[in-house]
């Protein structure tokens, strides 16, 4: 059994007495994934087959075409269960200019494509590809490899080289325009800071300054004072806030949802059997696929589904603090987090819990950029769970007289 001398570029040093033992990646967090992925093929199948026959489709077009992505990232995911995530250091700038890039050309040339009035896919010819789905990957690496040395870095020409990369797909996934995702960038950054240690107090200050900004420009907005919130932006908010009141315009789809939940009760209508995506309800296989499935299910499967989110995260954050490297722990709590907090946010998002966003539950939502990057840093996370130190003793050879 080798030992490993200590690297400054791979994190903690390795003492004679350790050494790493590589163990199966966390079975727990295959078999949720799993699941989550099943239920997600057979809900979007349910959700998604009256548009197709009324359209005169395949009904299982939406189904086939995840199946698709499906197979693309479980090869992207075994790929880095078995890739050092070590080694990603080296590939985080290439894997960032090219999400750059593809957010240049969605935003500047005819390849970017609009729909509901939001510039947010990359036409490649038989598909539309997300790029802001891939900017999660993106940050998560650029912000684990600028702060697994030190969170308090004060020289500029350090931190700028990870930020201002960051700042620029902000900017650019701001214009799309796609608020939602900017926050999940942002909160991602922010949690990967602190977990590297960065200090609390500065992020109490600029989360209670952010908090101040955001309650002026909601209620400059309502007065009509506001530029930077535009106005179908005030409407998701004003909707939110009494949904009755736009029952048949901007609030219809929110209802809908919420008339799923409350027809599904306890144990649900049976799969297959939902009212509301017999064109009820819209994109009832993207952002809403949550109500089909509290409909169909009921109560217990939002349940399941909510749990199995949970497990995710529960076992995310034991993989990253059992990881011996801080890259690894800041990789995986990002991973986790950039996850978990984008399943908060479409399931609030469909019980009316937050105003509507275009935020789909990973796993389940209809969506090939989403389900592969999913998948990919699902891998990823893999491989940081196969980490271990083990310490071993050392048998003295002194003897004592």
């Amino acid at each position: 059994m080798s030992y490993q001398k200590y690297n400054p570029e791979r994190g903690i040093p390795y003492t004679p007495r350790q050494s790493i033992i590589l163990t199966p990646p966390d079975k727990t967090v295959m078999v949720v994934v799993a699941f989550l992925v099943t239920i997600g093929i057979i809900s979007i199948f349910s959700a998604s087959a009256p548009k197709c026959m009324e359209a005169g489709q395949n009904p299982a077009h939406f189904a086939l075409f995840q199946l698709f992505f499906l197979v693309i990232g479980i090869i992207g995911m075994k790929f880095f269960i078995n890739y050092d995530y070590k080694n990603l250091v080296v590939w985080t700038m290439p894997i960032t200019i090219a999400v750059i890039v593809a957010l240049i050309l969605v935003a500047f040339t005819p390849l970017g494509v609009t729909v509901n009035e939001s510039r947010r896919w990359l036409n490649i010819g038989f598909t539309n590809l997300q790029p802001s789905e891939f900017a999660k990957f993106a940050v998560v690496l650029l912000m684990s490899s600028a702060f697994y040395k030190n969170a308090k870095i004060r020289d500029a020409s350090k931190w700028s080289v990870y930020f201002l990369p960051v700042l620029i797909m902000l900017g650019l996934i701001f214009k799309q325009p796609n608020l939602s995702m900017v926050i999940l960038l942002g909160m991602t950054s922010l949690i990967i800071w602190l977990s590297a240690g960065g200090p609390l107090k500065l992020v109490i200050t600029l989360g209670t300054a952010a908090f101040a900004f955001g309650v002026t420009m909601i209620t400059t907005a309502l007065n009509g004072l506001s530029f930077i919130i535009k106005p179908y932006q005030l409407t998701r908010i004003t909707t939110w806030l009494n949904p009755e009141q736009y029952a048949l315009t901007s609030g219809y789809q929110i209802i809908q949802a919420l008339t799923a939940f409350a027809t599904g009760n306890f144990w649900g209508v049976g799969f297959g059997n939902s009212k509301q995506k017999l064109y009820w309800l819209p994109e009832s296989h993207t952002d809403f696929i949550y109500a089909v499935i509290g409909e169909e299910l009921g109560w217990v499967g939002c349940i399941l589904v909510i749990g199995l989110f949970w497990t995710l995260i529960h076992r995310g954050l034991i993989i990253a603090s059992r990881c011996p490297d801080m890259y690894g722990k800041l990789l995986a709590v990002g991973i986790t987090f950039s996850i978990g907090f984008q399943a908060f946010l479409n399931i609030s998002v469909a019980t009316s819990f937050l105003p509507a966003t275009g935020v789909p539950l990973p796993f389940i939502s209809y969506g090939g950029s989403s389900l592969m990057v999913s998948l990919w840093m699902i891998g990823v996370l893999l491989n940081i769970s196969k980490k271990r130190v083990k310490k071993i003793r050392v048998k003295s050879n002194v003897r004592f007289l």
